[in-house]
């Protein structure tokens, strides 16, 4: 599988994904733990079959000292024991919140409470919009067959900065 369509080598393509980059720069700059942001952005990425995503979140949690044991547990946590109830509850509205389909409400009552016990308003703020982002730059990727495989942490910035 080739990829379809080099979205940093077209110039709409590039000056939306600046705008969707700094979209993202609200929820990085959020009291939501970077940890947390990278867990839910594995996970989604992982249920949503995207091999750039998946390259991406692993290697940027690794080089923020993600240990490789977590991030070889994320797509089984619910049969692990390394992440705390904080995690879990983010983790289960990652996955409630991308498989809008697959549930008759989205998101439970019983995922969103969780959420609300361990993260305050700013922080939820951040995990919806989060949520909400991983999964359109998923769609994106997966459109245009963006292969995972040669990201290096920090590529995704340098890519948007380096070019006017």
């Amino acid at each position: 599988m080739e990829t379809r369509f080099d979205m940093f080598g077209n110039e709409l393509a590039l000056a939306f994904a600046k705008r969707f980059a700094n979209a993202g720069a609200v929820i990085t700059a959020s009291p939501l733990p970077t940890s947390v942001q990278e867990l839910v952005s594995l996970r989604a990425s992982q249920i949503n079959g995207c091999g750039w995503c998946v390259d991406m979140h692993t290697k940027e949690a690794a080089a923020h000292g993600e240990s490789a044991l977590r991030l070889n547990l994320v797509a089984v946590w619910r049969e692990s024991t390394v992440f705390t109830e904080a995690e879990q509850a983010a983790l289960a509205f990652a996955e409630e919140g991308t498989r809008l389909a697959d549930g008759h409400q989205g998101v439970s009552d019983e995922t969103w409470a969780a959420v609300r016990e361990h993260y305050d308003d700013d922080e939820t703020a951040a995990l919806v919009a989060l949520v909400s982002l991983v999964n359109a730059a998923n769609r994106m990727a997966v459109l245009v067959h963006q292969r995972g495989g040669s990201y290096q942490p920090g590529m995704f910035e340098a890519a948007l900065s380096g070019q006017s």
